[in-house]
């Protein structure tokens, strides 16, 4: 592009490249995040009706998703220094990071649900708890991943999402407020181990 120096500066081109770095990296990184639960949200939307299946989550399970695993790490990945110089295939780099990603936390998350609902027979709440714990945990991972190289700050960022969603599903009047209603202890493992599978294809 052409450039106009209104300070007449040279000096001053450091600073603009760096800008223009951080922007176009943390775009990325913000797309990852926002387009991998695109994907997920479609797959289990489409898979819900092709099964006639009661949607997995309220809408309160889908704030504290939202909120704690895109939004609030969104906000501040979105805002933090990046010197990653610019490099080609924007598009292909997030499509063939949110596809595979969006499809494993998607399928994790109807496999938990129907292992609780339909298989163990738990109630509608205490199975669409697990299912939005898994897609939970495997979001946290992902976070994780478009978080490194992981630093103080990022660290304490992931460390106080993670607090946060515990806090809920820890205290009673959050768990009421948000409709929750922890699975019994050998269904949490299994859905452990489907969040534990999920990680590990996604990490693959």
């Amino acid at each position: 592009a052409k450039l106009v120096l209104l300070d007449s500066r040279f000096a001053t081109l450091p600073g603009v490249v760096a800008e223009g770095r951080r922007v176009i990296a943390n775009i990325e990184r913000s797309a990852n995040l926002f387009v991998t639960k695109t994907v997920y949200a479609v797959l289990i939307a489409v898979a819900v009706v092709i099964l006639d299946w009661k949607y997995p989550f309220l809408p309160r399970h889908l704030t504290i998703i939202s909120t704690f695993t895109i939004g609030i790490p969104g906000f501040f990945l979105a805002l933090a220094p990046n010197t990653r110089r610019y490099v080609p295939g924007f598009i292909n780099r997030v499509l063939r990071f949110c596809i595979p990603a969006g499809v494993v936390t998607g399928a994790a998350a109807l496999l938990a649900y129907w292992l609780a609902f339909y298989s163990e027979g738990l109630s509608l709440t205490a199975s669409r708890t697990t299912a939005a714990i898994v897609v939970i945990v495997i979001a946290l991972w992902i976070l994780v991943i478009l978080a490194r190289p992981i630093n103080w700050w990022r660290g304490l960022l992931v460390a106080a999402m993670v607090i946060s969603v515990a806090t809920i599903l820890a205290v009673p009047i959050f768990r009421d407020f948000y409709a929750l209603e922890l699975p019994p202890l050998r269904v949490a493992g299994e859905a452990a181990g489907i969040a534990i599978a999920g990680i590990v294809l996604i990490a693959l």
